[in-house]
């Protein structure tokens, strides 16, 4: 299973979710957990309804907060459609039984098949893709090029990066195992704790801000935090995003690991139809343009313009490996990071 922090293993109280009673299943209505951020899905849902006449309830959560919900509701949870963040909580959702497989020629010609389940349990809406950052002042360009080179030992107290209990670091570490195998996984998960500047701390902003502030020289973040701290409207995030350069790593070689929002229907879903027609809308022109000018993240459907800021950043040659690994592949991944002590 995908390891999350403890507290998040409980089941939410119901102070936490200020909608608990989603309404019954009617007619043109589509009920949704999303663990995305309101601002950004809100006006896709508000879209959807306008262009539809269906109807979208919300309920928002973290994603190990919706899916233990799913799972205590069972066959009376009144979701049609979960809406997540990494293809590892996807992966966990289908793996707990509380998804259902959809087949839809309009989702599969516009996601690629390495951003879906090959079986049609769920499917990728945006991609962001996990780089790293170096320090303008302090490190040449060309000077790191691979997510290898940060497990090299000149980079010993240069390096920071997120916990092992950060979903997206247990994708990269699974991403790896899928590409060069478990020994050389683990050997790059010692190097890095080896070479890191600090204990594990705070989230993918955290890690640029202290690459700014000199604690370390190179760190991993999501690009869309990148983006959103240029963008923002914190000047201290802007200066430090500012003074960092954005490297895309083993451009060389597989490319750089892409990650995924999704969505999936409910194996409990009352609205099945309506719940298809959310995704397939979530996966079109309009909402996919959204999705890189509002939330900085790529689009997965081919020849939806960028923003004008992922532009700014250049092409990349992406890892093209199906996703569907970095959930597979999860529990390995938890299991080196215990071994090597990154906490």
């Amino acid at each position: 299973m995908v390891r999350v922090r403890s507290t998040a293993r409980t089941l939410v109280a119901a102070a936490a979710f200020a909608l608990a009673g989603l309404p019954a299943a009617l007619a043109a209505e589509v009920n949704v957990y999303s663990a995305r951020n309101d601002a950004l899905i809100k006006p896709l849902l508000d879209e959807f309804t306008a262009k539809t006449g269906i109807k979208a309830n919300l309920l928002a959560g973290k994603p190990e907060q919706l899916l233990e919900r799913l799972k205590s509701e069972g066959a009376s949870s009144p979701a049609d459609v979960l809406i997540t963040t990494d293809a590892g909580n996807l992966w966990a959702a289908k793996e707990a039984g509380v998804l259902q497989p959809i087949k839809s020629a309009t989702l599969d010609a516009n996601i690629p098949a390495q951003l879906r389940d090959p079986e049609g349990a769920w499917f990728g809406l945006s991609q962001r893709a996990r780089v790293i950052f170096a320090a303008k002042d302090r490190v040449k360009p060309g000077e790191i090029t691979s997510y290898e080179d940060l497990a090299d030992p000149k980079w010993k107290g240069r390096v920071c990066i997120r916990g092992s209990d950060n979903i997206y670091n247990q994708s990269l570490l699974a991403a790896m195992i899928a590409t060069s195998g478990v020994e050389k996984a683990e050997a790059w998960a010692k190097g890095v704790t080896a070479n890191m500047a600090r204990k594990p701390q705070g989230g993918d902003r955290d890690q640029i801000l202290a690459v700014a502030a000199g604690e370390c020289d190179v760190a991993v973040a999501n690009t869309y935090y990148y983006g959103g701290m240029l963008t923002g409207k914190k000047e201290d995030e802007k200066k430090a995003a500012e003074a960092v350069a954005l490297v895309w790593p083993n451009q060389q070689g597989r490319g750089t690991h892409v990650n995924i929002s999704g969505a999936a229907v409910t194996k409990s879903a009352k609205n099945k139809d309506e719940a298809v027609k959310l995704i397939e809308f979530l996966s079109g022109d309009e909402a996919q343009r959204i999705y890189a000018e509002t939330n900085i993240e790529y689009p997965v459907k081919q020849g939806v313009a960028w923003s004008p800021l992922l532009d700014s950043w250049g092409r990349f040659k992406t890892d093209d490996l199906n996703v569907a690994a970095l959930g597979k592949n999860n529990p390995e991944a938890v299991k080196i990071f215990d071994r090597v002590g990154w906490r």
